[in-house]
C-alpha cells in the first residue's frame, strides 16, 4: 500500500467520523430542545442532524468515486 493511498484512507475515515459526530451532536441538541421546550435548540439539532447526514453522504460518494477511478 502506498503512502498516498494510506493518507487518503485516513482522510476518508476522518471525514466520515466527523459527519457521524455532527449527527450525534444534532440528536443530543434535538433531545435537549424537546426536554427544555426550547424550539431554537431543537431546530439547531435538526439542522446539525441534516448537515451531518449530507456530510456523510458526500464523504462516501467521494470515497466511492476515487476507488472506482481507473488506474487507482
Amino acid at each position: 500500500m502506498t503512502e498516498e493511498k494510506k493518507q487518503h484512507e485516513d482522510s476518508s475515515a476522518r471525514e466520515k467520523l466527523e459527519a457521524v459526530g455532527q449527527m450525534i451532536v444534532g440528536e443530543i441538541e434535538k433531545i435537549g430542545g424537546i426536554l427544555t421546550a426550547d424550539p431554537v435548540t431543537q431546530a439547531e439539532g435538526d439542522y446539525n442532524l441534516g448537515a451531518g447526514s449530507l456530510h456523510l453522504q458526500d464523504a462516501e460518494a467521494v470515497s466511492d468515486g476515487e476507488e472506482s477511478e481507473p488506474g487507482a
